[in-house]
């Protein structure tokens, strides 16, 4: 976020090509939302997006799993792939109930996120806390080097001010940039990327773009792909205009897909397959 503008996250939405991602992102969420079967069932699709959401979110974090297999599943215990699983279906159930703590205390609320994830199932003193120095993070997926404990304790703070103070940033925008704040920071010492991503979820409900929780980002990130996902947070990460503005369309395309797997539910529900 180099902006010296007093609402950096409101500049972001001028970048060249974030409005345009911005305005694609409302239309095609405001398409799924005019659907027909949404008047009568929205709490079935919602229950669906949720399910899908957390699956991609864990594919993303190495557990590439059927949807079909995490829907039968009912043990996430045992193996790594589904502890990984497990604790994103968990953060995908919790986020809906963090909306009215998220504004006044970010923090509190990643804290907790991260709580869940761990699932308590190992006593640790780390759980729950940004990590201290010389505490060790593992984040397969993101490989770029890990900021200091003093650095992250300062970045989450200033995060956390700018969505205490709200703005007029597109929900779009402040979602791309908790998101990837969070990468980058990798506050604790596991499950960054299914916490940062649950974040983004929090953001674009809380926001009232998708109030029903009915576009899940998860589902969009997984299908552009690992490398693809990696390749646009490096842009984040780069800190410069141009990289910033392709991190924000790349979580706007991941929005537009996971409408249009939302509208596909839709479908299968008015015919009765689903």
């Amino acid at each position: 976020m180099s902006t010296t503008s007093p609402d950096p996250l409101a500049a972001l939405g001028d970048l060249p090509g974030v409005s345009d991602a911005v305005d694609s992102v409302r239309k095609a969420v405001d398409r799924v939302y005019g659907h027909r079967v949404m008047r009568r069932r929205s709490n079935e699709v919602t229950a669906e997006a949720a399910l899908r959401g957390a699956r991609g979110s864990a594919a993303l974090s190495g557990a590439d799993w059927n949807l079909e297999e995490v829907r039968r599943r009912t043990d996430f215990s045992g193996e790594d792939e589904a502890r990984t699983i497990g604790a994103a279906l968990r953060l995908t159930a919790e986020a809906g109930q963090l909306l009215s703590i998220w504004r006044q205390s970010p923090l509190r609320v990643l804290a907790r996120l991260h709580l869940v994830a761990a699932g308590g199932a190992t006593p640790d003193e780390t759980v729950g806390r940004p990590r201290l120095a010389g505490e060790p993070v593992d984040e397969p997926l993101i490989e770029a080097p890990v900021p200091g404990a003093d650095e992250v304790s300062g970045r989450l703070e200033g995060l956390s001010q700018l969505i205490i103070a709200g703005g007029s940033a597109p929900a779009l925008v402040t979602a791309s940039v908790v998101h990837g704040e969070l990468l980058a920071l990798r506050p604790f010492g596991s499950h960054n990327g299914l916490v940062a991503r649950t974040a983004e979820r929090i953001v674009l409900i809380g926001s009232g773009l998708d109030p029903k929780s009915i576009c899940p980002a998860e589902v969009g990130h997984a299908e552009q792909g690992r490398a693809a996902y990696v390749a646009a947070f490096e842009g984040y990460l780069s800190g410069r205009p141009e990289g910033m503005a392709a991190w924000i369309a790349h979580c706007g395309r991941s929005v537009e897909l996971g409408v249009r797997e939302s509208t596909a539910v839709c479908e299968a529900l008015q015919r009765g397959a689903a």
